[in-house]
C-alpha cells in the first residue's frame, strides 16, 4: 500500500450536515461517517508497477445541487449524441456533476416491478432492496479510495430487476462531469433476481474545463441465482480527469455476468473489473479496449475470482497506446480451493505506435485446486513495419495503414460485443481518441 496526506476533502460535521439535508436515512449517514473516519486511516490501493500517490486524487470539489430536466431537449449539448429517442424506450438516467438530472423509466417495465431510479432516493424509498448491498460488493475497509467512494458518492444510480423479469432494451444511464468545482462521485448498484436478464450501458463524459476533477467511481453487481446482466461501460472525460473505477459482481448459482468496458478517456486512471464467481456454475465474460495518449498513464485490471464448482471465466484485454503513454494490463484468475472444475482464461495484448509508449502485460493465475483448467496469453509489441510497407505498396498512405492494422488488432474483441450501440460507440471513439 501507498500512504498519502491524510487531509480529507470534507469534514465530519459538513458531511453530517450534508446527509441531513438530503433527508438521507440514519443507516446511511451512519454509513458514510464510518467511512470517512476510515478513509483518514487507510493508504491508497497498491496496483502492479503502479504508484499512485503523486496523482490528483484530491479535486473532490463541492456537493452541488443540480436542477431537474423534464425532457431531452433541455440537456446540455455534450450529451445530445449520446441520447436519443431510443433511449426512452426501456430506461435512461442522466447525472451532471452531483446529481441525477434525468430519469425515465418505460411504464411496461414499471408494471413488472422494475425500479430505476437514483441511489439518493432509493436509499430512502427502498431501503430493503438497498441496504443490504450498498458497499457490500467493494468494502469502504479496502483502502483509502474506498472509504472516500463510501463517504462521499453523489446522485448514482440503482437497478432492481425483479425475479423472471426479462429487459429486452438497454437500460442506459450517461455521467456527465462538466463543472471542476462540483463533486463527481457516482455509485452504480444492481441487484438482478433470480432468473431475471438485464443490459445496462451507461457513458462518462466530460465538458470543456480545464480545472482538474477526481472521479472516484464503484459499480456493483448482485446476480441471483440464473440471472444474466451485461454491463457496458465506456470513460470518455478529457484529459484533467483523474477516473478511478472499480466494477465488481457477485454471482450466485448459475448466473452470469457480460462486462464490456472502453477505457477512451485522456486522463490518468485505475481501472479494477472484478467477477465474484461464489455460486456453482456461474459464469464471467469479460471484455476490455484500452486506448493512452500523451502521457497518459493506465492501471487497467480484470480478474475472476472463481469460489463455486464448475465456474468458468473468459478475460480478453487488448491496449492501443501512442506518444508517452504507459499502460499496465494486469489480467488476474483467482481459483480458490473447492472450487472443482473450474475453468478460467485470459488474453492481454498491447500494441504500441511509438518507441516511447509503455505497455506491460501482466498475466496472473493463483490456483488452489487441482482439478480445474486455466491458461493465458500475452503480449506486448510494436505496429508492424513489415505489414505497413506492405499495405503502403497497395497503395495506402501510411496514416491508412496504421489505421487498418489498429482496427484489425482491436477488431477480435470490438466485433464480439453483443450490445451493437456499444460497438459503434467503441469505433466511433477509438477513431476520436487516436486521430484517425
Amino acid at each position: 500500500m501507498t500512504t498519502l496526506n491524510t487531509a480529507l476533502p470534507v469534514g465530519r460535521d459538513s458531511l453530517q450536515a450534508l446527509s441531513s439535508s438530503k433527508r438521507e436515512p440514519a443507516w446511511l449517514t451512519e454509513l458514510r461517517l464510518q467511512a470517512l473516519e476510515l478513509a483518514g486511516t487507510l493508504e491508497l490501493p497498491k496496483l502492479e508497477k503502479m504508484k499512485i500517490d503523486r496523482w490528483n486524487l484530491d479535486r473532490y470539489g463541492e456537493y452541488k445541487p443540480v436542477n431537474k430536466v423534464e425532457s431531452l431537449d433541455q440537456l446540455p449539448k455534450e450529451i445530445g449524441e449520446f441520447v436519443s429517442q431510443d433511449s426512452l424506450r426501456s430506461g435512461l438516467l442522466i447525472q451532471r456533476n452531483s446529481g441525477v438530472i434525468y430519469t425515465s423509466l418505460s411504464e411496461h417495465l414499471k408494471q413488472q416491478g422494475v425500479i430505476l431510479c437514483d441511489l439518493e432516493t432509493a436509499a430512502r424509498e427502498h431501503e430493503e432492496l438497498v441496504k443490504p448491498y450498498l458497499m457490500q460488493a467493494v468494502k469502504a475497509d479496502e483502502h483509502r479510495i474506498a472509504a472516500l467512494h463510501a463517504a462521499l458518492w453523489c446522485g448514482g444510480l440503482f437497478l432492481y430487476v425483479p425475479k423472471n423479469v426479462v429487459i429486452e432494451d438497454p437500460i442506459q444511464a450517461l455521467f456527465l462531469s462538466d463543472d471542476a468545482g462540483a463533486r463527481f462521485v457516482p455509485h452504480v448498484l444492481i441487484v438482478a433476481d433470480e432468473n431475471s436478464s438485464v443490459t445496462y450501458v451507461d457513458n462518462y463524459l466530460s465538458g470543456d474545463k480545464t480545472d482538474a476533477v477526481m472521479h472516484n467511481g464503484i459499480a456493483e453487481l448482485f446476480v441471483k441465482r440464473g440471472a444474466t446482466v451485461r454491463f457496458a461501460s465506456i470513460h470518455n472525460l478529457n484529459g484533467q480527469a483523474t477516473d478511478i473505477t472499480f466494477r465488481r459482481a457477485v454471482l450466485e448459482q448459475d448466473a452470469r455476468v457480460e462486462w464490456t468496458v472502453g477505457e477512451l478517456h485522456m486522463g490518468d486512471a485505475v481501472s479494477d473489473t472484478n467477477s465474484l464467481l461464489k455460486g456453482n456454475g456461474s459464469s464471467s465474460d469479460t471484455k476490455v479496449i484500452c486506448v493512452g495518449t500523451n502521457k497518459q498513464r493506465m492501471s487497467i485490471t480484470t480478474r475472476a475470482t472463481h469460489i463455486g464448482k464448475s465456474s468458468e471465466s473468459d478475460m480478453i484485454t487488448r491496449a492501443v497506446l501512442r506518444d508517452e503513454s504507459t499502460a499496465i494490463i494486469n489480467g488476474i484468475t483467482k481459483i480458490e480451493h473447492g472450487a472443482t472444475h473450474a475453468n478460467g482464461e485470459q488474453t492481454e495484448r498491447i500494441l504500441m505506435l511509438s518507441p516511447r509508449a509503455r505497455g506491460d502485460a501482466n498475466p496472473m493465475l493463483l490456483i488452489d485446486e487441482d482439478e480445474v483448467k486455466a491458461g493465458h496469453a500475452a503480449s506486448v509489441g510494436q505496429v508492424n513495419k513489415e505489414q505497413v510497407f506492405y499495405l503502403m505498396s497497395r497503395g495506402l498512405t501510411k496514416e491508412q495503414a496504421e489505421k487498418l492494422i489498429i482496427y484489425g488488432f482491436l477488431a477480435p474483441v470490438v466485433n464480439i460485443i453483443p450490445i451493437k450501440k456499444v460497438e459503434e460507440q467503441l469505433k466511433l471513439l477509438v477513431e476520436r481518441k487516436l486521430g484517425q
